[in-house]
């Protein structure tokens, strides 16, 4: 689909040219329009409660190489026992919800919320859900485009709840054929896992050829 289209003005500039810190553009909306149009230009929301929209492109960009995913032996023995119960899309209004709650403060608003629900009834945002004993234990959440998943948060209840979610994600995207998955900045804990930082200029390059792709389904 043709996001420019359906959303022909945008508050941003192109990525490449972005301040150092990343930062494209505030304004705008968070119409699902606006929001996809965002992500299949490299392109991405985050502001605090109180603040404008605020966009952003970071370079360098963080992505996983689905093929080079890194699960130590200890999850890899945690997951053979059948502790978690890994589900796609039961339960997103409750994985975002979670995403949100941090004793640091979250860039996860109200009105996020209602931004990447309504982006997921339209069947473009998905969550990812562990479950330990019947509650949830962890989970995450991001947006597809194409070929392209880009993960936006996750949380864990716990020990190893977000983590176990991680592992179901990679193991969906490796199974539906897809190209990009992107975690904008990288973290320790997706370091960890084998999260790794590429220029932007590459990124943007991959990102074109992966919301190109027809036919594949995160659902």
């Amino acid at each position: 689909m043709n996001w420019k289209q359906l959303c022909p003005r945008v508050p941003w500039v192109p990525p490449e040219q972005a301040d150092e810190d990343g930062f494209v553009g505030l304004g705008g909306d968070l119409s699902p329009p606006c929001l996809l149009r965002a992500y299949s230009e490299g392109i991405f929301p985050w502001f605090n409660e109180g603040d404008p929209i605020l966009w952003w492109s970071p370079n360098p960009r963080a992505i996983f190489e689905l093929d080079d995913f890194h699960i130590s032996r200890r999850l890899q023995r945690t997951l053979r026992s059948g502790k978690f119960k890994i589900t796609y899309n039961q339960d997103f209004p409750s994985v975002i919800r979670g995403c949100a709650v941090r004793e640091e403060g979250t860039w996860i608003t109200q009105s996020m919320i209602e931004a990447y629900e309504r982006l997921h009834e339209l069947g473009q945002a998905h969550s990812v859900e562990s479950w330990q004993d019947g509650e949830l234990a962890g989970g995450l959440y991001g947006v597809a485009v194409g070929g392209l998943f880009a993960a936006e948060s996750m949380f864990f209840r716990r020990t190893d709840g977000s983590k176990a979610a991680l592992v179901g994600l990679v193991e969906r995207l490796k199974e539906r054929k897809f190209e990009l998955f992107d975690t904008q900045l990288v973290t320790e804990h997706t370091k960890s896992m084998g999260a790794t930082e590429i220029p932007r200029s590459t990124y943007l390059r991959r990102l074109r050829v992966a919301i190109g792709r027809k036919h594949v389904y995160f659902a």
